[in-house]
Order: structure tokens, then sequence, then C-alpha cells
């Protein structure tokens, strides 16, 4: 019979390809489990409690928060903050970064950034959801942690990972070695390796967005659902639709199957809508890990300027083929023009109005 490998066994035993950790990365990911542990314990009894439904605030990205997110909020700040090893928590549902002032957490090496409860829109009809979670280093070395600390590019992150909220409860996180799942047994209350070493399919026949939106998608991205839409035996299209409209649950799917998902830019959200601390840059770094790409139609996701703690980006992720083929419809019909390209140089720059 097989041993059962936990969460917590499989960190320990990984612990030697990060020399420059004295375990403190490992306890805040054991942090991370637990806090996600109670998260979808709520979850899962949602529909028994007084937590469905709007809290009656809005966040930062003036959305409506659900009683879930602010739940989900509280429990992943109050790990990390009881853990120690986390000086810096940037969350999606809160406008301005939380600095950990305790004893021990002042002198931290890691900032986490994450999206509590994405998908949050789905808990009232009983559709997965999910958590996402970013860690990195802290660069300064004086005094408080800052902004700064939290504004680096997606290539410095040290871990990243997403929880899935279904029928099964699953953490999927990377250190950069590599992608590992593991299921939530609820029998012993621990997370187990069940998906080791995870790739996601060079190919695959699903792409997941909201057609909703098409009339207002860049010429790129319609032609790439055309194409997927037009049969052709010899390439083995049609392709298939599937949007849950989270993208952990979209992603996840993708990842085991195969396919890409796409948030494009719109006439209404010119420069993207998803986060890019929160959610493009911890799924690409996962996707990438996972054999995949990620890019936001021009440029990978990894390697873009971050300026802002809420900052919004497109993001185009999944199985390589997939997401080189609308690259390349995006280049030809939707190309980004001389001028942007100057303009979003000037604004990384500080330089405000662009140019004439």
């Amino acid at each position: 019979m097989q041993g059962v490998l936990t969460l917590g066994q499989f960190i320990i035993e990984k612990q030697n390809d990060f020399p420059y950790a004295k375990g403190e990365l490992s306890r805040l990911l054991r942090d991370i489990g637990i806090a996600s542990k109670i998260v979808n314990r709520e979850v899962n009894k949602a529909g028994l409690m007084d937590i469905l439904g709007d809290a009656g605030t809005i966040n930062i990205q003036g959305e409506c928060q659900k009683k879930l997110d602010v739940f989900a909020n509280e429990q992943f700040i109050s790990a990390l903050k009881s853990g120690g090893e986390c000086c810096i928590v940037a969350s999606e549902e809160n406008d301005e970064f939380v600095y950990i002032d305790g004893e021990v957490s002042k002198n931290a090496k890691y900032i986490v950034a994450i999206d509590p409860l994405d998908g949050s829109s789905n808990i009232d009809v009983n559709v997965a959801v999910g958590t996402i979670f970013s860690i990195y280093r802290r660069k300064s070395v004086d005094g408080k942690a800052t902004l700064a600390d939290v504004l680096q590019n997606g290539t410095e992150q040290v871990a990243a990972g997403y929880v899935i909220y279904g029928s099964s409860t699953m953490l999927v996180y990377t250190t950069g070695k590599g992608v590992n799942g593991f299921t939530l047994d609820p029998s012993i209350g621990e997370f187990c390796l069940s998906h080791p070493k995870m790739k996601i399919p060079e190919d695959g026949t699903i792409y997941s967005i909201n057609e909703g939106n098409y009339v207002h998608f860049p010429e790129g991205v319609k032609k790439y659902l055309k194409y997927c839409q037009v049969e052709d035996t010899d390439t083995l299209r049609p392709y298939t639709s599937r949007y849950i409209g989270s993208m952990v649950a979209d992603i996840h799917r993708n990842m085991i199957k195969g396919g890409i998902f796409i948030y494009p830019t719109t006439s209404s959200a010119p420069n993207g809508k998803l986060r890019l601390v929160y959610e493009c840059n911890p799924m690409a770094f996962i996707i990438e890990q996972a054999g995949g790409r990620a890019t936001d139609g021009y440029s990978r996701i990894l390697e873009k300027d971050v300026t802002s703690l809420h900052q919004r980006s497109a993001i185009f992720i999944g199985s390589e083929n997939m997401v080189l083929k609308v690259e390349s419809l995006m280049s030809e019909y939707s190309p980004l023009l001389y001028e942007e390209k100057i303009d979003t140089k000037l604004e990384r720059l500080g330089v405000v109005g662009g140019i004439d």
C-alpha cells in the first residue's frame, strides 16, 4: 500500500530546495494551508449559515464585497499575522497593504499577495471558487517594509499557488521547482499529495472566455474565437467553450485537460480587468512551471512592470500552442502600436501624458 504524503511532510522534504531559508518559507506555506482549511469549512456550509450575500461594503476594485470575501480575507490575514513569517500582506480586498508590526513579523523576510476568494459571486449558486496567493522575498533591509517591497515583477516570486473549493478541495502550488497538487482529506483534516509534478498539456481543445463581451474584444481575440469555432477535421477543431467565471476553476480545469483562459482588454477596460499582483502573476508562475504559457497578448506576464498595488492586466494563459496561436492573431489583427509602447514606457518612468 502506497503511503500518504501530507502537505506538511512534502514541504519539509523540499526544504533543501531553499538553502537561503531556514524554515520560514515552509512555515509560511503551512500557515496558508491552515487558513484555507478554515475557509473551506465555511464555503462548504455557506448555504446553512447567514454568510451568503453582500456584506454591504465596497472593495478597492469598486466591487460589492460578499460576506465570504470578508471572512476569507480576515482568516488569511489572521493566519499570516500569527505565523510571524510575513511582514506585509497585500490583499485584493484592502485599499492598502497590511503591515504586520509584531515583534517577530516586522523583521520577517516575506511578502504575501492574496486574492482571498476568487469568483465569490458564484457562491450563491454553489459553483467552485478559489484562493490565489503569491509570495515574495522582502527586498529592503532596514526599517519597515514598504510598498516597493510589494511592487516586484512576477519573475521575483519565490512561491505561488491556488486553492480550489469544489467537489473536493485542492491546494496547488509551486516554488519554482515544478507544480504539485494536494487534495484535502476531510477525514483526517490534511492536504495529501494527489497530483505530483503537474503538467499542462501542450495543446488542448477548451477555450475559456466570457463571450458575452464579444463585441468589445480586440479584433485579434475575435479572430481567435472564429478560428476555434470553424470545423476542420485535419486540425481536430472545433474547440469546446467552457467558462465558469472563476479564474481558479477555469484555469484548474484547463491545467488538467489542456486549454486556454482569456481575459482580454475591452473597450470599457482598456488596460484589462484582472489584477496583476493578486491574480495574473501567481497564476502565470504556476502555469509556466507546469509547462504552459502566460502573456498579455503581446508580452510575458511575469516580466510586466508592476507600478501599483491594484494594477490591471489582460491575460492569455494555458496550453502553450493555444496561447501562441492567439498571440499570432493579436499581432496580426490587433498590433500594439508604436505610440502605445512609448506611452507605456513613459508611464513606467512616471511621465504623465505620454506623447502627442
